[in-house]
């Protein structure tokens, strides 16, 4: 676990930046909520809706993005209305509140920024159960909303926008379905169902603390796609909780609220949610657990006690996702698995062509941003096949597999990467072999990807890899790149076993 975070590469410190321009955005809209004179509930709530602008807010280009942020009121204010206005009324508030949950999950259907709204919103209701809001509070709360929206945008489209001067982020799309078969709509019952066993649950514990129960929940759906990753998930949501507990106690609980070393241990664990949200779910809940301690400390209600009581909600909300995921309209992980790596394959295959036609001496023809987009599939594929490289998996053979086919795509993408590299250069010249072996792994992505080798049939036959070592780099690469997917072609299509969904992914 430690590995994962100091070790894990940050190409362009791109990790580092997102970080530090998160402590920065969020600390100057909780400056300015200080300075307009607002509560300390208004400052966090205003922290916490700029925490999620920089956060959540994921659409490909920086216009997207602002709109997006634009939106966030639009949804978040009559949540919070709603939320504040149903306090005291516990049935419709426990309705209304899994009405948004299942709303939010569902919203994801429209892509990053149906999940924007839909996160946004689910959090503006728990917030008023942390915050214990009432109507009387929600004029100062809309007004601290808005003004840390507007810090935080200022930093990041203004003082530091950094993606401005990148290639679009390719967000890859949602599987798509109708009804029932469309992933989102099976995972908005879910949650709602598993919101509804973690809210029942989570009374019986506490009638003040049961939110975290339903927070538990609705957080281990975020961003997953299948059964396993859900399992997997609510593993991780728990042990990095546990842990943040013992941080917590150690650092949050002998501070009695001060507010200096308060405030400055809330900027390093957003820097830390921020910084390991990418490489780890259990560093990040680590952060978020410390966080929400000290916060607790601020607010003059911080025990041991308080402590234990987060784990146990957080275990019974981690108990609801399981038990809806496995239950109610289960996804299967090596579907999900086989839609991600055919997706990958297929952007191997169109990064080969961009690379090939500028080579060529189209103008036109660009593979950076087929690179961007392959290394967002890869991101989803490690995702998927995570519950099967997990070290307490007991699926040895299975585990061995997967970790052969990440291995393999991992190949795959560097040498796509250096082959765009080097289309790049404007003195790159085409060569009569760069068709040929263009020819050639297109042939190799349509033996890998078709429906009859992924879903069931025989293995497909190696593609045939030219022997010797090409002295001109792009043939290099490109040489490379057909070894890589003819060796794919051994754990992804096994002669004697069923394909990779199967054998590899199980249920």
């Amino acid at each position: 676990m430690l590995k994962r975070v100091f070790v894990a590469p940050d190409p362009g410190r791109a990790r580092l930046r997102f970080a530090s321009r998160a402590v920065l955005g969020i600390g100057l809209a909780v400056a300015l909520c200080g300075v307009a004179g607002h509560s300390l509930v208004a400052a966090i709530t205003g922290g916490l809706a700029a925490l999620l602008a920089l956060f959540t807010v994921t659409d490909a280009t920086v216009r997207g993005q602002a709109v997006t942020t634009a939106l966030l009121p639009v949804v978040g204010f009559p949540v919070l209305a709603l939320a504040a206005g149903l306090h005291d009324v516990p049935v419709a508030r426990d309705v209304a509140f899994l009405a948004v949950m299942g709303a939010g999950v569902y919203a994801r259907r429209w892509g990053p920024r149906g999940h924007s709204l839909g996160v946004f919103a689910f959090m503006m209701f728990f917030a008023t159960q942390f915050l214990h809001t009432r109507p009387g509070q929600l004029p100062e709360l809309f007004a601290a909303v808005l003004l840390s929206l507007c810090a935080s945008s200022a930093v990041r489209f203004g003082v530091w926008c950094y993606e401005r001067r990148q290639p679009p982020a390719a967000v890859p799309a949602p599987p798509g379905g109708k009804g029932l078969a469309r992933t989102t709509t099976r995972q908005a019952v879910q949650a709602t169902l598993g919101g509804a066993f973690a809210l029942g649950l989570g009374q019986v514990l506490s009638d003040q603390r049961w939110y975290w129960a339903v927070g538990a929940t609705w957080w281990v759906f975020v961003n997953t796609a299948s059964s396993g990753e859900t399992l997997v998930r609510s593993f991780r949501r728990v042990l990095g909780t546990v842990i943040g507990i013992a941080v917590g106690f150690v650092l949050a609980v002998p501070l009695h609220g001060a507010p200096v070393p308060s405030a400055v241990i809330v900027a390093v664990s957003v820097f830390g949610i921020f910084y390991t949200a990418a490489v780890s779910y259990t560093w990040m809940m680590l952060a978020v657990t410390v966080m929400a301690g000290v916060l607790y400390g601020l607010l003059g209600v911080l025990n041991p006690g308080l402590l234990a009581l987060r784990v146990a909600e957080t275990g019974v909300g981690a108990l609801g996702a399981v038990i809806a995921v496995l239950l109610v309209l289960p996804v299967t992980t090596h579907a999900t698995t086989n839609a991600w790596i055919q997706r990958a394959l297929r952007c191997v295959h169109a990064c080969t062509a961009e690379a090939a036609a500028r080579l060529a001496g189209s103008e036109s023809a660009d593979p950076a941003p087929r690179v961007a987009e392959l290394e967002q599939l890869l991101g989803k594929v490690r995702f998927s096949l995570a519950p099967l490289v997990h070290p307490l998996s007991p699926l040895r053979a299975r585990k061995e597999r997967a970790r052969q086919v990440l291995a393999l795509l991992d190949d795959c993408a560097r040498e796509v990467r250096g082959l765009a590299s080097i289309a790049a250069d404007p003195e790159a010249s085409h060569d009569a072999r760069l068709a040929a072996a263009c020819w050639r792994v297109e042939a190799a992505v349509e033996g890998l990807t078709a429906p009859e080798r992924m879903l069931g049939g025989h293995a497909a036959h190696p593609v045939a890899v030219p022997q010797g070592t090409a002295a001109e780099p792009v043939l290099a690469h490109l040489h490379g790149l057909e070894k890589a997917l003819a060796e794919l072609s051994g754990p992804l299509h096994s002669p004697t076993r069923t394909p990779l969904g199967a054998p590899l992914v199980g249920g």
